[in-house]
């Protein structure tokens, strides 16, 4: 359309009723992960990851002349880059299946597909919007066209016709909890010389962790520049930056933000995980706000020795303190590490 014509052209996402199943979504722009990337994703999440910070460990531990990237900013660039046709997100209900297949390094680049795989109009409630769950497998590839993430997520979408009755109905029960063990397998870093991490990390080690056990992180953490890591990952949900469509009245803190820091607590818990290697599932509880104090409870799942340190599965569950009250539980996140 000509823009001599005087028409204004709107520019936003779909609305439940526009998506179909099947649908791809491959438009967003390409990432390439810069050291500027990492030092704010750092600061916004406050981590403690080794081999993310230490340059010369991280050359001895991977081999790689370059630094690693933490993998929770790899997840966020993935999820921000899905973001396009969910703008008008009123919430993110889960993410399963999640396994990170390769490492990524400083100066890689990042690219995503997204595609629909399901959809479900919710029950209509008194006083709400009329909403509807997409479900969308994400993909997201490195500059080499190599595999490094493959996920589900769900979204809530608003309708765009409150009395739409749309029909969509999908049974999302396949979307199962449950990791691939052989894309676990495929993704353990074979030559990683995780001894040196081990020599140069405080305990507890893998050696040390036990089925059952449970750290308590003492210091909360305030979540602050929200809209700032959300932008620094290109996620344009309107929620996360404009308090004028959250449906909240207020800013809806990015559900990654949050995640990350559990994963920043877990590294003041465990300072041997050398890296995060899969989420076993990841379900968002309630909503987070800038100026929340975040409080993790890291729970020892189960362990599996290997080689060199070994696997820990781990369930970080994260309540909130609101400026109206709290502790409130907010993310439930279980999620696999490997530890030196």
């Amino acid at each position: 359309m000509s823009a001599s014509t005087g028409a204004s052209i709107q520019v936003g996402g779909p609305w439940f009723e526009d998506f179909e199943s099947g649908q791809v979504f491959d438009d967003a722009p390409g990432l390439t992960l810069t050291e500027g990337h990492a030092a704010l994703h750092q600061a916004v999440a406050g981590d403690r990851l080794s081999l993310a910070l230490d340059a010369p460990l991280c050359r001895a531990v991977t081999g790689s002349d370059l630094p690693l990237v933490h993998p929770n900013l790899v997840c966020d660039v993935a999820i921000g880059q899905s973001t396009g046709p969910t703008q008008r997100v009123r919430g993110n209900l889960f993410y399963r299946g999640l396994v990170l297949a390769r490492p990524v390094f400083i100066g890689d680049t990042l690219r995503t597909r997204t595609e629909v795989v399901g959809l479900k109009q919710n029950r209509r409630r008194d006083g709400a919007p009329a909403t509807g769950l997409v479900a969308l497998r994400i993909t997201t590839v490195n500059q080499d066209r190599e595999e490094v993430l493959d996920f589900w997520r769900c979204p809530m979408i608003p309708l765009r016709d409150p009395e739409a009755e749309t029909g969509h109905s999908d049974s999302f029960e396949g979307f199962s909890e449950t990791l691939d063990p052989s894309a676990l397998e495929a993704a353990l870093p074979g030559t990683w010389r995780l001894d040196l991490l081990r020599d140069n990390a405080p305990a507890p080690h893998h050696g040390d962790l036990e089925a059952g056990s449970t750290f308590a992180i003492e210091a909360g953490e305030t979540v602050s520049a929200a809209p700032e890591l959300a932008r620094l990952t290109l996620n344009v949900a309107m929620a996360h930056t404009d308090a004028t469509s959250s449906g909240r009245g207020r800013r809806l803190v990015y559900g990654g933000h949050t995640i990350s820091v559990a994963a920043a607590h877990a590294t003041r818990a465990i300072p041997a995980i050398a890296t995060i290697l899969a989420w076993e599932g990841c379900d968002h509880l309630g909503p987070v706000f800038e100026g929340d104090v975040l409080r993790t409870e890291l729970h020892v799942e189960g362990t599996r020795a290997l080689e060199q340190g070994g696997l820990a599965e781990l369930r970080a569950l994260v309540t909130a303190v609101h400026e109206e009250g709290g502790p409130e539980p907010v993310l439930d996140w279980r999620f696999v590490a490997l530890v030196a």
